[in-house]
C-alpha cells in the first residue's frame, strides 16, 4: 500500500475564485478521500430577519451572495408573498423571469471565465468576461445596479423596463449570441479542453440523485430536472426544455452550462414579446403569518427559501439552501480517484459559490 499524505487545498488557491477548503488524502498523485470543511467565511445573514423586517430583508437576502444576488432576492420575496396570499402583477412576473435570465448568463460567462483561466485560455478568458460586461451594462441602465439591483420588494418590483429599454436588451443579446456562439465551438472542439474535461469526475445519474445534486451538475448526468419547470414568475407562459447531457462527466457539466447561455437568450426574447402591460407591484398590508416553503433554479441549480412569519414584521425564521451546499457531497465523491492536478479543474465545473453556501 503506498504511503499516504493529506495535502491542504484552499481556502486561497491561484485558481479557486472562492475560499474552498479540503484536506485531501492523496497516495502519490491519486486522491483517495477529500474531506471539506466548511464554515470560513461563515456571516450570520439569516439570524438577521429578528432584527430587519420582512420588507428590509430583501436588501440581506440580495447580499448572501452578488453573483446569486437576484434569484435570493426574487425567492426570499415569493416565499413570504405566498405566506401573505398576495398576487404578483404579470408585468411584474415577466420582469422578474428577464432579470433572472440575465443574471443567469452573467453568472454562466464568469464561470467560463475563471474556467478558461484555470485551463490557461487567456484570451477566451478575456472575451468571456468582456461579453459579461454587456450584460452588466444592461443591469446598470435598468436598475442602476451592476451586481446588487435592488429591484425585488414584497409584492412586485421597483422599477419598470420601457418599450425602447427592452428593444436595446434584445438588440444586445443578440449581438453577445452572435459572438458567443463561435466561441462556444471552439471550445467544446478544442482538444485540450477534451483531454483534460472528458472523463473527469464521472457522475451517475443514480449517484447524482442519491447524493442530491442540483441545477447543471445533475442535467450533465441525464437527469432531466429544472425547477423552472414548475411554472413560477412568468416561466409557466415560456417554452423550455430541460438541457441534458448523458456522459456525467467535467465535459458534460461544462457544455449544459454553455448550451444554457443559448436557452437563456431564447426565454429573454420570448418573455420580451409576451410581456403584458399593467402594474409592477401591489400594495402590502398586515405582516407575514405562517411559513410557506419555496424554489427558484439559480444559476448553480435549485434553491430553497423557506421562511416562517408569526404575524408581526419580524420573521421568525429564513431559511436558505443554496445549490452548492447541494453540490459538495456529490463533488467530494467525484474527487476520489483523480489526480490531484485535476482537482482545481474539478472543483470549477461544479461552479462552486461558497459565499451563498457559507451565508
Amino acid at each position: 500500500m503506498a504511503e499516504r499524505s493529506v495535502i491542504p487545498f484552499g481556502p486561497q488557491h491561484p485558481v479557486l475564485p472562492e475560499p474552498v477548503h479540503l484536506d485531501l488524502v492523496c497516495e502519490d498523485e491519486t486522491v483517495v478521500e477529500a474531506v471539506p470543511s466548511i464554515g470560513f467565511v461563515h456571516r450570520g445573514l439569516e439570524k438577521l430577519v429578528e432584527q430587519k423586517d420582512f420588507k428590509q430583508y430583501v436588501y440581506i437576502a440580495e447580499r448572501v451572495c452578488g453573483i446569486c444576488s437576484f434569484g435570493h432576492g426574487m425567492g426570499y420575496c415569493q416565499a413570504v408573498e405566498h405566506v401573505m396570499n398576495i398576487e404578483v402583477p404579470p408585468r411584474a412576473n415577466y420582469l422578474r423571469t428577464i432579470w433572472m435570465e440575465m443574471s443567469r448568463v452573467h453568472s454562466h460567462l464568469l464561470w467560463l471565465g475563471l474556467l478558461a483561466d484555470a485551463l490557461g485560455f487567456e484570451s477566451l478568458f478575456m472575451q468571456s468576461w468582456r461579453l459579461r460586461e454587456k450584460i452588466l451594462d444592461q443591469f446598470d441602465e435598468m436598475t442602476g445596479g451592476r451586481v446588487i439591483f435592488s429591484v425585488n420588494c414584497i409584492g412586485g418590483v421597483l422599477k419598470d423596463l420601457s418599450d425602447e429599454q427592452l428593444k436595446t436588451l434584445l438588440k444586445v443579446i443578440d449581438e453577445i449570441e452572435a459572438e458567443l456562439k463561435p466561441i462556444l465551438r471552439t471550445f467544446l472542439q478544442d482538444y485540450t479542453v477534451a483531454s483534460r474535461l472528458r472523463g473527469l469526475g464521472v457522475l451517475s445519474p443514480d449517484d447524482a440523485i442519491a447524493q442530491g445534486a442540483v441545477g447543471p451538475m445533475l442535467r450533465a448526468s441525464g437527469v432531466s430536472y429544472d425547477a423552472r419547470m414548475t411554472g413560477y414568475a412568468a416561466y409557466g407562459d415560456l417554452e423550455m426544455e430541460p438541457i441534458i447531457s448523458k456522459d456525467g462527466d467535467s465535459y458534460a457539466r461544462c457544455e449544459v452550462r454553455l448550451k444554457e447561455l443559448l436557452q437563456s437568450f431564447d426565454l429573454i426574447r420570448q418573455a420580451v414579446a409576451k410581456i403584458p402591460a399593467g402594474p409592477i407591484a401591489v400594495p402590502v398590508k398586515g405582516n407575514p403569518n405562517g411559513e410557506y416553503f419555496n424554489r427558484i433554479e439559480q444559476p448553480r441549480g435549485e434553491a430553497f427559501y423557506y421562511v416562517k412569519g408569526n404575524g408581526t414584521k419580524f420573521l421568525d425564521r429564513f431559511r436558505l439552501r443554496t445549490p452548492t451546499t447541494s453540490n459538495i457531497p456529490p463533488m467530494v465523491s467525484m474527487l476520489k480517484g483523480c489526480q490531484l492536478a485535476d482537482v482545481p479543474l474539478l472543483i470549477l465545473t461544479i461552479d462552486p459559490c461558497i459565499s451563498c453556501t457559507e451565508r
